[in-house]
């Protein structure tokens, strides 16, 4: 999700505003993902290296996540969504570490969708300490390590507002996956840009590096 920030100065709002538009088009997302019967969908909420961003900006991401989950949370259960939250955990306040924990305790029994949030996310990161405990055994093995072993390679990685990188998300997970990129500031993503690229992606032939 990319280009909140230039979406608040282009209609000249402070940075803030951009992020909470942003979480409108996180919302739109999810509800129509689980429409168009998508079954884990991961997004890029907080990297390892925001914490660069001025602190202000920072302080007010965290304080609108946590108001985010308590708010959110109780509409997704209804949706039969379940929330996961993948990254560096023990470096995020206590407080938003117990939202986390009561998000996904509080929508574990839901099976229509799996939303993985990645906060405070890195795929360098996420090898570095699976690769920390591994112990040997094979690819198989080492995906067990994982922040969320039990999350699909994802079949499609979508970037927003035009960029044409990865920017360090799922490394591990999208070896293979198909990248689509749209040329849409995330806060105006909308149905018709999460539908393009599933139609995208389902008219390419995918051969997982065989002829």
């Amino acid at each position: 999700m990319d280009g909140n920030a230039r979406w608040a100065r282009g209609h000249g709002l402070p940075v803030l505003a951009g992020h909470r538009e942003g979480a409108k088009a996180l919302k739109r997302t999810v509800r129509h993902a689980v429409k168009h019967g998508v079954a884990e969908l991961t997004v890029y909420a907080f990297s390892t290296e925001n914490w660069t961003r001025p602190e202000d900006e920072v302080d007010g991401l965290m304080a609108m996540f946590a108001e985010l989950i308590e708010s959110e949370t109780p509409e997704l259960d209804e949706e039969g969504v379940r929330m996961m939250f993948i990254g560096r955990r023990e470096e995020v306040s206590d407080e938003l570490r117990e939202k986390m924990a009561w998000a996904e305790e509080a929508t574990r029994a839901n099976d229509r969708m799996k939303l993985f949030v990645a906060f405070n996310y890195g795929g360098r990161a996420e090898i570095v300490d699976a690769a920390a405990r591994y112990e040997g055994g094979g690819e198989e093995e080492f995906a067990k390590l994982l922040y969320a072993p039990d999350m699909d390679d994802p079949d499609v990685l979508i970037r927003t507002s035009g960029e044409l990188r990865v920017s360090n998300f799922l490394l591990w997970q999208t070896a293979y996956s198909e990248l689509h990129f749209a040329d849409v500031l995330w806060p105006d993503f909308d149905e018709e840009h999460l539908v393009a690229a599933i139609e995208d992606v389902a008219a390419r032939e995918r051969r997982y590096g065989a002829r």
